[in-house]
This record gives structure tokens, sequence and C-alpha cells, in this order.
């Protein structure tokens, strides 16, 4: 075969591989659902299998570890749900309705400094702040911004009802992979060419482990956290909001980074209604425990799980965000843990192995002849 024909074969080849990639890709983006719920199903298993895996040592058949573990999980959601849920919602539409009031009030007070400082013309400072700063405008787009977050999150679903149903689907999802892990990991890497089949099997394991602990960690801090925001604000006059602004700071605090100060911009304004001392011992509280999540909960309970550079799981939050919305920033870090496992193992680890090989100073032919010779001639010498 000529290299003319060969040239022709190959841009044949390209032109069929271009014209079936397009549909696929649209077939993917119509199914773009249903791979979010498989990644929710995938991330809720990681954090599951270590319960799973406990009771299956007990002797207790895997698929009935699964439901009696989820069994569990729903009950303690129930209970909870129903002892502070009420209360939780009550306190956040008492937020809601309590924020135009507040920046009304802070306004107030910015236009009380600006007059002291304008005694000649006081009206004139006062139609100037009412000229570019609407109090209404400004809670109507803080409102409305807050909305189109959370549409985005559920907006690969219908409605708030669609994410319902997709969430128990998701956790049927982990169940089914749960119970029958070691078949459905057996049946995926045998599609896989040799000897990738055999190195995927190995990471199966530590993928599950970084993704598992990492939501298990920030779980438990987020949890930590919402009590000691609920205890703290009680203590210092926001009784009335407390609860809910704590189950806020613990919902915001799932996501990293930017959660502990998502949390905090709703109870900085609530605080300046009460007060300017009440303003400062809120901030300064929220720093505090915007330290106590950073240099202790996450380095004890998360630690070194994500095994990724702070400015890239930075970046994962802020795409996640980006495409998905709030479900984006909470289930995008930990698969970029997972696949930092991938690219550890299979491509770091090797690389960095390989370079000191080559590195290592080659042993000489005479020392490699001559260690056989003295090991051979012993004998010898023992029998004479």
């Amino acid at each position: 075969m000529s290299s003319n024909e060969q040239r022709l074969t190959f841009s044949l080849n390209s032109l069929v591989l271009l014209v079936l990639s397009v549909p696929l890709l649209l077939l993917l983006w119509q199914l773009r659902s249903l791979f979010l719920l498989v990644m929710i199903a995938i991330v809720l298993a990681a954090s599951i299998a270590p319960v799973v895996d406990w009771a299956e040592r007990y002797r207790i058949p895997r698929w009935l570890g699964v439901v009696l573990t989820y069994l569990a999980i729903v009950s303690i959601i129930t209970g909870v749900g129903l002892w502070v849920g009420p209360t939780v919602a009550e306190q956040i539409q008492r937020l809601i309705r309590q924020i135009p009031v507040s920046l009304k009030q802070v306004l107030d007070y910015a236009e009380t400094w600006l007059v002291s400082f304008n005694d000649e013309r006081p009206d004139f400072t006062s139609e100037l702040i009412n000229q570019f700063i609407d109090v209404q405008g400004l809670s109507r787009w803080v409102i409305r911004s807050s909305q189109q977050l959370l549409v985005r999150s559920y907006g690969l679903t219908t409605g708030i009802l669609g994410g319902f149903f997709s969430l128990i689907l998701a956790l049927f999802l982990s169940g089914y992979m749960l119970a029958d892990s070691r078949t459905l990991v057996k049946n995926f890497v045998r599609l896989l060419p040799q000897p990738w089949d055999d190195r995927m099997v190995a990471q199966v394991g530590p993928i599950s482990n970084r993704m598992g602990s990492y939501i298990r960690g920030r779980l438990l801090v987020s949890t930590i956290l919402a009590l000691a925001t609920t205890v703290s604000l009680s203590i210092l006059g926001l009784s009335d909001f407390a609860l809910g602004l704590g189950a806020i700071s613990g919902f915001t605090n799932l996501i990293p980074f930017l959660g502990p100060i998502l949390g905090a911009i709703p109870a900085l304004v609530v605080a300046i209604s009460q007060g300017g001392w009440t303003f400062l011992w809120v901030l300064i509280l929220y720093v505090v425990i915007q330290n106590l999540e950073t240099y202790v909960l996450d380095p004890l309970l998360v630690g070194t799980s994500v095994g990724v550079h702070p400015l890239y799981q930075l970046l994962a939050v802020l795409g996640g965000t980006q495409l998905l919305g709030i479900i984006g920033a909470l289930i995008v870090p930990p698969w970029v843990a997972g696949g930092a496992v991938l690219l550890e193992n299979l491509y770091l680890r090797p690389k960095l192995m390989a370079e000191r090989r080559r590195r290592s100073p080659p042993v000489p032919l005479a020392e490699e002849t001559k260690a056989p010779s003295r090991s051979s001639a012993s004998p010898m010498m023992a029998d004479g």
C-alpha cells in the first residue's frame, strides 16, 4: 500500500470517528442527569462502604448490611429533622424577613456617618445615597441570587420534587453498588486490556477510601461547627436566629474554602441590627470558627484524605459550583481526590521509580563475574 493510500485510509478513519463522536456527545449531553446521579451514588457508596465491610466481617450478608446501614441513616436523619426541622425552618423564614431590615439599618448608619461630615447640605447626602442605593432592590437581588444558586443545583432535574426523587434514586443506586460491588468492579475491569485490568482492580480500594474519608470528615467537621455556631450565637444574644444560622453554617461548611464565608454573611447582617458590639463579637466568633476549622478540625478529621494541593481543591469547588451549583461544590472535590489516586499510583509513582532506576549507577561487569566465582570456590575450600 502506497503512502497516498495510507494517508487516504487514515483520513477516512478520522472522518468516520469524527462523525460518530458528534451523536455520541449529544447522547452523553442528554444523559447528563444520569451521570450526575451515578457520581452522587458512587460518593455515597464510598462514604458508607466501611460500615458495610465491618458488618460483613461479622458474617452479616452484604445486602443485609447495606439495608441495615441505610435504615439507620434514614432513621437518624428523620429523627433530627422532626426534632429541630420546624424550628430551623421558622428561623430561616424570619431571617429572610430580617435581612432587608438589617440592610436598611446599615444604610441609615452610613447615611448618619456621611451627614456628620457634611453639616451644610445634609439633604444632598441623603438624596445621593437614595439615588445610588436601593435597599429593596438590593434585598431582592440577594434573595434572587440565592434562589438562582439553588435552582442551578437542581436544574438538571425537574424542581424540588424531581430533586427529591433523584436523591432517592441515588440512594438506591449506591445501595446496589455496595451490595454487589465485587461483581460490578470485576465486570468493569474486564473491558480493559492487560495489564490495566489488574492495575485498576488494585486502585478501587484506595480510591474508595480516599473519597469516603473526605466525605465523612467533612460531615463530621460541619456537624461540630454547626453545634458550636448555634451555642455561641445563643450566648451572644442571637437566640432567635441561632438554630437557623447554625444549620446554614453547618451546610455551607460542607463546601471547602468558600463555605465558612458564605455561612458568616447572614449572621453578620443580622448582628448589625443588634448593635456594634454584637456585630464585633459575631465577627470575632466566625474568625475563630474559620481558624478552628482550618488549623484544627480539617487536619485532624479530614487530614490528607484529599491528597490534592489546596489551589486545585479551590478550583474544583469553583468549577463544580459553576457547572452544577451547590451540588457540584459538594461532589466534585471527592472525585478530584479519587482522580488524584489514579494519577499518583498509575503515573507519578511509576515515573519516579523509573527515574530512580536511571539515576542508580550500573553494576560493573567485573563485580558481577567476580561474585559467583567466590561463592563457587567456598565449597571447594571447605572440602580441602
